[in-house]
């Protein structure tokens, strides 16, 4: 036990730290924060069976930290309670993205991933929280996560009363819909707990039914092998033949369940500047973005969460792109185009490049 505990329930009026702490939290640009106490069984339940289901695809270090992920105290001994916070990720100006699903020659990326990585900004922000706290109460036990250790963020974020999980499996709130960012500090600091939210989504299935893959196989459940934001992202190899045309013109994430989503008519755009749409990534081209060498890559998304698959997975989904747009291509110059960008890459280094590459020329038979 930390000196900072053992005298916080004697000295402390942690009701009003915990006060301190939201407003604090709110003056550092977090849209929300919550307290909760680290119970996670029935979540663990849940996950247990969504690993033995192979759902995880090949994310194996969900399967390596499970127990971890639902047992706070496993990952930092002395845990008491977890305090969750919120940031709005919405960019503040981007070609929306009805417009570029829309278009078949367009690279659709998801809305988070268009501004600086978010990882680095609410790291920044989480550390800032933790340094006022200690400000106040003096040393104490704690650690700051965004996204970056086996951390059951969602359901932590549901108990501590910023939203319900919804059927997608993303969290939800009344007044900002799910484009939001959440990040957690684990502390042994015994602060009085948020009540959970209440569920608002009564028996809408408008994120069901707009899945390109069905990876939402029923409400709540998500196979992520199915999911275009796993195989443009988290999954390494080759892509399933068969869910080549599902993925469209999506080379980095998927929003789909999001856009759908009638409370997604709350979410507010966000007034962090890192947000904001950086190399016109709104608005790209699929074979503007297949042309970048792998410098370019690198020196382009710098600071950006997309450099995390590397060129090699970038270069793989631009061209499942290319094919799904070659498909539809009507007219033919654009069809010599985006053959010609092909072309160009199909004697690339990577054998999985090349794969993707060949499937795509072939596509043009489907048009």
């Amino acid at each position: 036990m930390s000196v900072v505990q053992d005298e916080t329930t004697q000295t402390l009026d942690l009701r009003a730290l915990a006060e301190r702490v939201k407003r604090w939290g709110a003056e550092l640009g977090f849209q929300q924060i919550g307290i909760s106490d680290c119970e996670l069984g029935a979540a663990e339940g849940r996950l247990a069976d969504w690993l033995a289901r192979g759902w995880h695809g090949d994310m194996d270090y969900m399967a390596a930290h499970g127990a971890q992920r639902a047992r706070p105290q496993a990952l930092v001994p002395g845990t008491l309670r977890v305090i969750s916070a919120r940031m709005n990720y919405l960019p503040r100006s981007a070609r929306s993205s009805a417009q570029v699903l829309g278009d078949p020659n367009a690279a659709y990326l998801s809305r988070y991933a268009l501004g600086r990585d978010y990882h680095k900004v609410l790291r920044r922000r989480l550390q800032r929280l933790a340094d006022r706290i200690e400000a106040a109460v003096g040393p104490f036990r704690y650690r700051a996560f965004t996204d970056s250790a086996p951390v059951m963020e969602v359901e932590l974020a549901r108990k501590g009363g910023l939203g319900w999980r919804g059927k997608h499996t993303l969290l939800l709130d009344r007044r900002a819909g799910s484009y939001f960012f959440l990040g957690e500090i684990y502390t042994d600091l015994p602060l009085p707990v948020d009540a959970p939210a209440a569920e608002h989504c009564g028996t809408c299935q408008e994120c069901i039914k707009a899945c390109p893959t069905g990876a939402i196989v029923a409400p709540y459940r998500l196979d992520a092998r199915r999911c275009i934001s796993y195989l443009t992202i988290e999954h390494k190899g080759s892509i399933p033949v068969d869910l080549r045309p599902l993925i469209g013109n999506r080379v980095y994430g998927c929003d789909d369940c999001q856009l759908v989503c009638p409370w997604n008519r709350f979410a507010q755009p966000s007034t962090e500047g890192d947000f904001d749409v950086r190399n016109g990534l709104d608005s790209a081209t699929l074979v503007e973005l297949f042309a970048w060498s792998q410098a370019e890559f690198h020196e382009r998304l710098a600071g950006s969460a997309i450099r995390r698959i590397g060129y090699e997975r970038w270069l793989r989904n631009i061209a499942v792109g290319i094919g799904n747009a070659l498909a539809k291509a009507a007219d033919d110059a654009i069809a010599q185009t985006l053959e010609a960008a092909l072309q160009r890459r199909s004697d690339d280094p990577s054998p999985l490049v090349r794969e993707h590459v060949q499937w795509a020329l072939a596509q043009r038979a489907r048009s």
